[in-house]
């Protein structure tokens, strides 16, 4: 999970327990009491990581230190109203209305993060700092899991031990009724006994005198009696996410003309020679085209995910005897939780590609050939002689 995600997950989770708590009704007092310490733990946590591990580093950049303040003075705030919440009853008719003033708090601090600060660490800090940050604040939510996970442990082992010791002094209890009547059982026996003992003698001769006229009498009849015996039956019982166009030049030329000027008996010949003249002009030689696009790749990365629910079971009770509240209407209940990867994309710069002209400069020889005008005189009586002339610019 990187540092934003990390960010993020925290406002997220406290949104939640906002949506549920404002659910609850005044007579729901358990339910707002356990929803409001989740809330409560989740937002002080949240705030002292970011104290503790990114603050002391935004502190040092003249980027981020108003920034700082602004999130110190917010968390302020948000724990003064979460005290004034603590004290106030969970039935009471203003729990809503401050519970609806903290999350309006709450959400405008989430979104200054998101919208400033968050930005703000991303270009101050390198990613290595923002990677040992996320790192820390990591290590600090994974600690106070395991912090409630060992509560919950401790109360699990907490409740059992109540339960067996409720059932030992059932057991206790009924033992000791046992003991009762059994004792009395045996005042019984006792009292029975004197009684008999007592009035053994004068059973005795009672019985005497009757078996003696019962004998005179039914001797013949007792001879032809017959015995009966009864049965018995038994039952079973039964189970269940360039182009650059180049300027063009252009070349001028220029002439020149001459004029002739004649007096009385001479006649001015011109004699004309090219020079050569070398401009230059850019012709195109081709564009050079960098096209940028773009390329998918699929990467993968795990995540641990961690979700909670909610497990009903029904037993049989130790014992029938009552020790807590009964026929009443109660309502409990109980959060399942469940965690979802949240994907996010951060844009990078990889490499940069860098465009540009270079202009360098040759000498280069220039060849032609240039004409030019010559004389010949020949004169009588002379050998011809050559003679060269040249204009004048």
């Amino acid at each position: 999970m990187n540092f934003r995600m990390m960010m993020q997950a925290g406002p997220a989770k406290a949104n939640e327990l906002f949506a549920k708590l404002a659910d609850t009704s005044d007579g729901a007092v358990k339910t707002r009491e356990k929803l409001f310490a989740e809330l409560k733990g989740e937002l002080e946590l949240h705030a002292s990581l970011e104290e503790e591990h990114l603050f002391p580093i935004l502190r040092k950049n003249a980027e981020t230190r108003a920034l700082v303040v602004d999130a110190i003075r917010d968390n302020k705030e948000m724990r003064a109203k979460l005290a004034e919440l603590d004290a106030l009853p969970k039935n009471d008719e203003a729990f809503p209305e401050h519970l609806a003033e903290l999350q309006k708090a709450f959400r405008q601090h989430a979104r200054d993060e998101k919208k400033e600060l968050l930005p703000a660490v991303q270009r101050a800090l390198s990613t290595e700092q923002v990677q040992e940050v996320a790192e820390k604040i990591g290590a600090g939510l994974a600690d106070a899991e395991q912090a409630k996970q060992d509560e919950a442990e401790e109360r699990r082992a907490k409740a059992r031990q109540e339960r067996e010791q409720v059932q030992l002094e059932a057991e206790a209890a009924e033992r000791e009724q046992q003991d009762l009547r059994a004792a009395e059982e045996r005042r019984r026996k006792a009292a029975h006994q004197i009684v008999d003992i007592a009035l053994k003698p004068a059973e005795a001769a009672a019985d005497t005198l009757q078996q003696v006229a019962h004998l005179a009498t039914s001797q013949s009849e007792a001879r032809g009696q017959a015995d009966r015996r009864p049965a018995a039956r038994t039952a079973p019982v039964p189970l269940t996410s360039m182009l650059f166009w180049p300027w063009l030049g252009a070349m001028q030329t220029s002439a020149s003309n001459a004029a002739r000027g004649m007096a009385s008996a001479e006649e001015v010949i011109p004699l004309g020679e090219e020079v050569l003249e070398v401009g230059k002009r850019t012709e195109n030689r081709g564009t050079a085209r960098i096209r940028r696009y773009v390329v998918e790749t699929p990467v993968e990365q795990q995540v641990t995910l961690q979700s909670e629910r909610v497990v009903v079971e029904r037993r049989r009770p130790a014992t029938d005897k009552v020790t807590g509240e009964v026929l009443t209407d109660v309502t409990v209940e109980v959060v399942e939780t469940e965690d979802v990867p949240v994907v996010e994309k951060r844009l990078r710069l990889r490499e940069e590609i860098v465009v540009r002209t270079e202009r360098t400069q040759r000498v280069e020889t220039v060849r032609e050939t240039v004409r030019r005008d010559e004389v010949e005189i020949r004169q009588p009586r002379k050998q011809p002689q050559l003679a060269t002339a040249r204009a004048k610019d």
